[in-house]
C-alpha cells in the first residue's frame, strides 16, 4: 500500500484523467438506471393503459351480447305468444303454415338463431361467433316481421267459406275450452270438437295442444270442480 502511495505522489498527475474515466462511467451508469427506470414507468403505463383498454372491450362487449340475448328472447317470446295460443292460430293461421315462404323463412331464421345462441353467453365474446349470432338474429326479426305481417294481413283468406266456418266453430269450442266457468266435461268436449274442426286445416303447433290439455286436465282432477 505504500509503494501504492509513493508511486501515486511522483505520478499524481495520472490521477485526474483516471479519475475522469471513472467519473464518466459512474455518470453512465447513473443514467443508464435512471432510463431504465423511466421505461419501467413508462411500460407499466402502457401496459395498465392496454388493461384498461381490453377491460371496456370486454365490457363493450358483454353489453352488446347481453343485447342480442335480450332481442332474441324478445323475438321468442312473440312467437310463443301464437305457438302457445291456439286461439291466436286460428285467428292467424298463416304463422304456422309451412307452404307459404314467409313462414318457412321465419321458422327457419329462428332455428339458425337458437343453434347460434351458446349456453354460455361468454363463448360469444368471440368476434367471429358473435358476428355470426347477431347476424342470424336480425335474420330471426326480419324474417319474424315479414311472416307476421303477412299473417295479419291475410287472416284467413286463403281459405273457402266452409274452411272459415270450421274455422269459426272452432274459435267458438277453444273459447268455451278456455272458460273456467265452464264444467270440465265441458271444456273437455269443447276441446276434442275444436281440433277435429281444425283436422287438415291448421297445423296445431304440440305446445299449444300440451297447453291447453293441460289446463283441462287440472280443472278435471278432484277438488277442481264437477260435470
Amino acid at each position: 500500500m505504500g509503494e501504492v502511495l509513493d508511486w501515486l505522489s511522483h505520478n499524481w498527475w495520472v490521477i485526474f484523467p483516471v479519475g475522469g474515466v471513472v467519473g464518466g462511467w459512474f455518470g453512465s451508469i447513473a443514467k443508464y438506471n435512471e432510463k431504465r427506470r423511466r421505461d419501467k414507468i413508462e411500460l407499466a403505463r402502457v401496459k395498465a393503459g392496454a388493461e384498461t383498454e381490453q377491460l371496456r372491450i370486454t365490457q363493450t362487449g358483454r353489453e352488446q351480447i347481453r343485447k342480442q340475448l335480450a332481442t332474441h328472447d324478445d323475438l321468442d317470446q312473440r312467437w310463443f305468444d301464437y305457438e302457445l295460443d291456439l286461439a291466436t292460430l286460428i285467428d292467424f293461421p298463416l304463422m304456422t303454415d309451412m307452404r307459404e315462404p314467409l313462414t318457412l323463412a321465419f321458422h327457419k331464421a329462428r332455428v339458425r338463431a337458437d343453434d347460434l345462441r351458446p349456453s354460455d353467453p361468454d363463448e360469444l365474446l368471440d368476434p367471429v361467433r358473435f358476428a355470426d349470432y347477431r347476424e342470424a338474429v336480425q335474420d330471426y326479426a326480419a324474417a319474424f316481421d315479414a311472416a307476421e305481417r303477412e299473417s295479419r294481413r291475410r287472416k284467413q283468406s286463403n281459405f273457402s267459406p266452409v274452411e272459415r266456418e270450421a274455422l269459426a266453430r272452432a274459435r267458438k269450442l277453444v273459447s268455451v275450452a278456455l272458460d273456467e266457468a265452464a264444467t270440465p266435461a265441458e271444456r273437455q268436449s269443447a276441446y276434442r270438437r275444436a281440433r277435429r274442426e281444425l283436422d287438415g286445416l291448421i297445423d296445431v303447433p304440440a305446445p299449444a295442444s300440451a297447453q291447453l290439455e293441460g289446463r283441462i286436465a287440472a280443472a278435471l282432477e278432484p277438488g277442481q270442480g264437477g260435470a
